[in-house]
């Protein structure tokens, strides 16, 4: 593996607890903690049908609506609104404790950041203000700019030429297996870190580096930079 010139950073789960929203979410459908990682795939599912479908909404109004479909199917009604409502913690969560630091280090020893989120593009500044995180990144990348999500082969094309680099030069950090195989499949670079209750995907190749948290990749990005 050689040093990325760029690295590209998801912003939910990969920097972001989401546990406040998870905890909105679960009361919104009943207590039922098991409904939340039904309500974020259903959401992901949609998304990609958006894409595929060449359309294109904001994340948080395919959120909204996933949200009151599972609901539905469980007997809880929910308004637009009031689904909304439930999602309003996604702008507010704090880093995951070893986020500052491993950013620090990484921008300390001149790497190039960039957030590249399936959030619309007011959410991610807002959710890396609202981090004290947003000083660390160079550019600020939103797929509604791109008019499709992650992970299609295009948003990662665009987001590199956004960053007048070439594919091959840039590296993905997620904590979401598809957000890796998309970017891997696009010919980037791939670091996972493997939150609580995330996997690669088995199907798709491995990435140059797999880490439970992003201090961990980012001394090994540094390590790596110095070792040249």
């Amino acid at each position: 593996m050689r040093p990325p010139k760029v690295l590209f950073f998801d912003v939910n789960e990969t920097l972001l607890d989401l546990t406040k929203l998870k905890q909105s979410v679960a009361e919104a459908l009943g207590g039922n903690e098991d409904l939340v990682s039904l309500w974020f795939t259903t959401m992901l599912q949609y998304s990609l049908v958006t894409t595929v479908s060449h359309k294109y909404y904001n994340f948080g109004e395919i959120g909204a609506a996933s949200l009151r479909m599972v609901a539905a199917n469980y007997g809880h009604h929910l308004s637009d609104e009031e689904a909304k409502k439930v999602l309003k913690p996604i702008r507010s969560l704090p880093a995951h404790p070893e986020v500052k630091e491993a950013l620090s280090r990484l921008k300390a020893n001149e790497f190039k950041m960039i957030a590249l989120t399936n959030s619309s593009d007011e959410v991610m500044r807002e959710q890396l203000e609202n981090a004290d995180l947003a000083q660390f990144f160079d550019d600020n990348l939103s797929v509604e700019k791109a008019g499709k999500y992650k992970p299609h082969r295009d948003v990662y094309h665009w987001a590199a030429s956004k960053a007048q680099v070439d594919p091959a030069d840039c590296m993905m950090i997620a904590a979401h297996g598809w957000d890796i195989a998309g970017a891997i499949w696009a010919g980037f670079m791939g670091a996972f870190i493997a939150r609580p209750e995330q996997q690669r995907y088995l199907l798709a190749p491995k990435p140059e580096i797999d880490e439970t948290d992003l201090l961990k990749v980012a001394n090994t990005l540094i390590a790596l930079k110095h070792s040249r």
